[in-house]
């Protein structure tokens, strides 16, 4: 046995939001290729075919939806759906995120507000509505970034607060849930990557 079939993820479902590009594509085929089902989520539907194709490709199956992480309506419908599908939902991947280059005296409080929308509350309410339709423990990784940890002189105000709070979130959740729940939470802060946000 490789160290890798260690990590197989066979009979496991897992949900990707921001699916359509950019790390959530390396994700959700990543997650394929360890042998997860996937259920593909983003705002920009027409895209998440193309990443459906990777995951087919790796020999697994694939739903997807279009989910706007801000409403938590559409976040409950999107673990709905793993469950209708598949029976039951594994792991979660927070990824849906966004970003502005706006220097902090010119950021408005609308730019502002979607970022933490996004980024931060959205990853609150697919935690919520993945906790509350998980039965047998599971994983939630939130992706959140070397500018929540460290800021980097750029204009990020927003994004810097979002992924910083999203580190916050992911430490008071794993308090809550992994040992009442069986639900295990971390976060991931990737630094800089050449792909589409």
């Amino acid at each position: 046995m490789s160290v890798l079939d260690r990590f197989r993820l066979d009979g496991k479902v897992a949900v990707v939001t921001g699916a359509s590009s950019g790390l959530g594509v390396a994700f959700a085929k990543a997650l394929a290729e360890a042998g997860a089902d996937l259920v593909l989520g983003a705002r920009r539907v027409e895209r998440l075919a193309d990443t459906g194709a990777l995951v087919e490709a790796a020999g697994r199956k694939f739903v997807a939806a279009k989910t706007d992480v801000t409403q938590p309506a559409e976040c409950d419908a999107l673990i709905a759906l793993a469950v209708k599908e598949f029976g039951h939902v594994d792991i979660l991947v927070n990824n849906a995120g966004v970003g502005t280059a706006v220097p902090a005296t010119r950021e408005t409080p609308e730019q502002f507000r979607n970022v933490i929308d996004i980024n931060l509350l959205g990853a609150y309410w697919m935690a919520q509505s993945f906790a509350r339709a998980n039965k047998d423990g599971g994983a939630i990784v939130n992706i959140s970034s070397v500018l929540g940890l460290k800021p980097q002189g750029l204009p990020q105000a927003a994004y810097a607060s979002s992924k910083a709070g999203l580190i916050g979130l992911t430490r008071d959740l794993a308090a809550q849930w992994t040992g009442r729940k069986n639900i295990r939470v971390n976060a991931l802060a990737p630094g800089f990557f050449p792909s589409e946000m």
